[in-house]
């Protein structure tokens, strides 16, 4: 009987992946990117899509669809609800929209906690540039200013936005952010022409692609604050949060919901599906962006073009997406009050 048993698991198993690769075989996967082509989020996605499809049976082509917008909304939205749930469409998004969905944005057309979660392949902190030129050295010139730094941004749920908001509350500064550029890139552009003096965005991206690296070799930007819980060592000089917290005594209510807001960055760059795709094919997406991130030509790839690497897995970040949408009423309300709400 035992050896019929496992005889009929063979086969079970034999059947199961010869469905996989039937459906797979010949098959497009589109990723939704919610951002410009060559912006940092639009990388990942790209390079993913150069290794996944030698780890899922029947070897799809996998392209890129760039969908920019309100902080890659359009693009969660678009997977959310008009993507078809048949592991065929996956979305790169923004990793701190679950903000608009606890402060019930009416745009918000998902439910964070029910995308299918793939992975992320980049944790992100996160750091507030300046340019050089502007009478802001560090945090006690901008508490002290009498006229606020204009930090631009592309949405609220953009880190250019949301950063900047969580240090006014939490260390006593003040910025004039100015949204609605498509991307980051469009901010940068703005930074150069002098529309704007200062953006806060990934460290990642900061050591990942031009602008930046020519930026740091000429001197045309200042790092005055990382959002990590200890300094890069690539930022040496620039004060964390929490150091920046301890200065200015920030309070107990402050530090949580820095806490909160910050686990974005655990998020990082995250890779999700619709709900409702059939588990076996989530877990075949899964196991081949796990797959993916640990081929040594990957990695020898992401080194090359300056993509750090720090990955978590999708069933972290679905844990991770259940634990913040569990915020509590008063720290959802500070959020409220921080992202420019009620």
């Amino acid at each position: 009987m035992a050896k019929i048993l496992a005889l009929l698991l063979i086969l079970s198993l034999g059947e199961f992946a010869q469905a996989q690769t039937a459906f797979y075989q010949g098959k497009t996967i589109t990723i939704v990117v919610g951002t410009k082509a060559g912006d940092a989020y639009d990388l990942y996605p790209r390079m993913l899509a150069e290794f996944m499809p030698k780890y899922i049976p029947g070897n799809p082509n996998i392209i890129i669809q760039n969908v920019p917008g309100a902080a890659s909304m359009i693009a969660a939205n678009q997977v959310y609800n008009v993507a078809r749930p048949d592991g065929l469409t996956l979305g790169a998004i923004y990793p701190a929209l679950y903000f608009e969905q606890l402060t019930k944005k009416p745009e918000v057309k998902f439910d964070w906690t029910k995308f299918g979660w793939v992975g992320n392949p980049v944790t992100s902190n996160h750091l507030l540039y300046m340019r050089s030129d502007a009478p802001f050295k560090s945090m006690d010139d901008i508490r002290n200013a009498s006229a606020a730094p204009k930090c631009g941004a592309s949405g609220i749920t953009s880190t250019g936005h949301y950063l900047p908001k969580l240090m006014e509350e939490t260390l006593g500064t003040k910025f004039d952010i100015v949204l609605g550029y498509q991307a980051g890139q469009d901010v940068d552009l703005a930074v150069e022409r002098g529309e704007v003096v200062c953006r806060a965005f990934t460290i990642t991206a900061y050591f990942a692609r031009e602008p930046f690296i020519s930026w740091r070799k000429r001197g045309f930007v200042n790092t005055l604050m990382q959002s990590g819980a200890k300094r890069d060592a690539r930022l040496k000089d620039a004060p964390t949060i929490y150091e920046l917290m301890d200065k200015y005594k920030t309070n107990a209510a402050g530090r949580s919901l820095v806490k909160v807001v910050l686990s974005a960055g655990e998020f990082g760059r995250p890779l999700v599906v619709a709900p409702g795709v059939p588990p076996d094919r989530l877990k075949i997406l899964r196991d081949a962006f796990d797959k993916s991130v640990n081929d040594p030509a990957l990695l020898a790839t992401a080194e090359k073009r300056r993509l750090e690497m720090d990955p978590a897995s999708g069933s972290e970040l679905e844990s991770l997406a259940k634990e913040v949408m569990a915020a509590t009423p008063d720290v959802v309300q500070r959020m409220e009050k921080l992202l420019g709400g009620k």
